[in-house]
């Protein structure tokens, strides 16, 4: 398996650590971290001793911040949805959807596209510091990787909405609060001793009953893949988001026209 230097794949005697190795950048996604995690699925879908996988961001302040927007603000409308949207949500899904628990340890922020990415986990637990939010419309795009269906399945709609509409953070005793995440820890240190204790947990239940459970849980779910990239692909291709995306690189304000 030959991986990206943007993407760490920790093989450990029970567990595997997938690591997002981008902290210059906020951790933020590219193409080719997205194919990165593929190849670990592949290799972690085969695995019969590996019993858990654990998600982090390198470095301290952040998980990840979402998708680079340099990958994919100069995306045509379709290109959009059908290489950078429909990739992504077929890796996520693949993620979500190997035997092996999976746990987001959200050392830092997680936003956009790192929040989606997070949601893509079974167990969730945070930084006291980190804070959560779907910020897309701020840039007059979308949350592209199912993240709206899966906020309100796991936080309901009201508060999928409250994220997604106003674009603003939520700290980490509300994500507590919301079930976003299911534990805080003070610190680092903290996270780390939580996740050994889950690791730990994990280890010692049945493997074949876990992956039946998930299985389950899995049936939860109706491909809807092919309404978010269409949805995406609407979205950019609006005169807001060009705008937004602009605005984000010229470090401004944007100005939305509606259009």
């Amino acid at each position: 398996m030959k991986l990206s230097d943007q993407t760490l794949w920790v093989r450990h005697e029970a567990h595997g650590e997938i690591i997002l190795n981008r902290p210059d950048k906020g951790n933020a996604l590219t193409y080719e971290m997205l194919e990165d995690i593929w190849q670990i699925c592949e290799v972690a879908r085969k695995d019969r001793d590996l019993r858990a996988i654990v998600l982090r961001g390198a470095g301290e302040r952040f998980f990840c911040t979402g998708g680079d927007i340099e990958a994919w603000g100069s995306l045509t409308p379709h290109d959009m949805g059908r290489d950078w949207i429909l990739f992504g949500i077929e890796v996520f899904e693949r993620l979500r959807k190997l035997p092996q628990p999976i746990i987001a340890a959200i050392n830092g922020h997680c936003l956009g596209g790192g929040l989606e990415l997070a949601m893509a986990a079974d167990l969730r637990v945070c930084t006291a510091r980190a804070k959560f939010g779907t910020p897309e419309v701020t840039l007059g795009m979308i949350p592209g990787w199912m993240g709206v269906r899966r906020l309100a399945e796991i936080a309901g709609v009201s508060r999928a909405r409250h994220l997604t509409l106003l674009g603003a953070p939520i700290t980490s005793d509300i994500a507590e609060h919301w079930g976003l995440v299911t534990a805080v820890a003070e610190d680092q240190a903290a996270l780390d001793v939580k996740v050994a204790e889950w690791l730990d947990r994990l280890a010692g239940n049945g493997p074949s009953a876990m992956a039946i459970v998930k299985g389950l849980l899995e049936s939860m779910h109706e491909d809807m893949a092919q309404h978010h990239a269409s949805a995406v692909a609407q979205a950019a291709g609006t005169e807001d988001c060009k705008e937004g995306v602009q605005a984000f690189i010229e470090k401004r304000k944007p100005t939305y026209n509606n259009r």
